[in-house]
């Protein structure tokens, strides 16, 4: 894709003094200069109301080893099989993803070869914490010696899940720990492990109401 660049100063022999050859305009330099345009025009990017829109034309740059850029995909659809990206007007155009966010896509039938959670580390809780899944969906928390903790949980919608790894505090332990709107099994709410140093898992589930939660205890992290 090139951009047209002029070969000839046409204007600047206005100031050449009669008789200078070279205010002479030749057939050889307007050839030159169309060949220059049809070049730039051959190679460009046809204009489109749905492909100027369409906002993946280009590939993203900056994909160096070891770093990673962000291309927001809005309303895409990534075909299953291929990396074949179609956007709601039914355009379509060849997108390589290499270390790429995509931004609340629709994924049909994907066959995902592993795969790397994002960690939240909440750090230490107290009487209280909202639970917020916005920035990942596996959480760590420790717990405050000898203090209940109640946890609000996040809206219950449908499909949502995460893992709560819940902790003791080193030295001490004996926090507990609520969940706001969780239905457990038959067994009902846990007792948290009280020895310091040891971690419970939680693992919840949403159905579009209700938030089920399964536990897992007494680890050594």
């Amino acid at each position: 894709m090139s951009n047209y660049t002029k070969s000839t100063n046409f204007a600047s022999k206005d100031n050449l003094s009669s008789g200078n050859p070279l205010k002479i305009v030749k057939g050889t330099e307007i050839d030159t200069e169309f060949n220059n345009i049809a070049t730039a025009v051959a190679t460009k990017q046809d204009y489109d109301a749905d492909l100027a829109a369409f906002a993946l034309k280009t590939a993203p740059t900056g994909d160096v080893v070891g770093t990673s850029d962000t291309q927001t995909l809005t309303n895409k659809t990534i075909a299953y099989g291929s990396n074949t990206l179609t956007d709601v007007a039914g355009v379509t155009a060849t997108q390589t993803l290499t270390n790429k966010t995509l931004t609340t896509p629709v994924l049909t039938n994907p066959t995902v070869t592993n795969y790397v959670e994002t960690v939240v580390a909440i750090g230490t809780v107290t009487s209280s914490h909202t639970l917020v899944l916005t920035s990942g969906t596996v959480q760590t928390a420790t717990l405050t010696a000898s203090t209940a903790c109640t946890f609000t949980m996040p809206t219950a919608t449908a499909g949502k899940s995460f893992v709560l790894l819940l902790k003791q505090a080193a030295s001490t332990g004996n926090g507990t720990a609520t969940f706001t709107g969780v239905k457990f099994n038959v067994g009902g709410t846990p007792t948290v492990t009280a020895t310091a140093g040891k971690m419970d898992i939680f693992t919840f589930i949403a159905d579009g109401t209700n938030w089920y939660g399964s536990y897992s205890q007494g680890y050594t992290p």
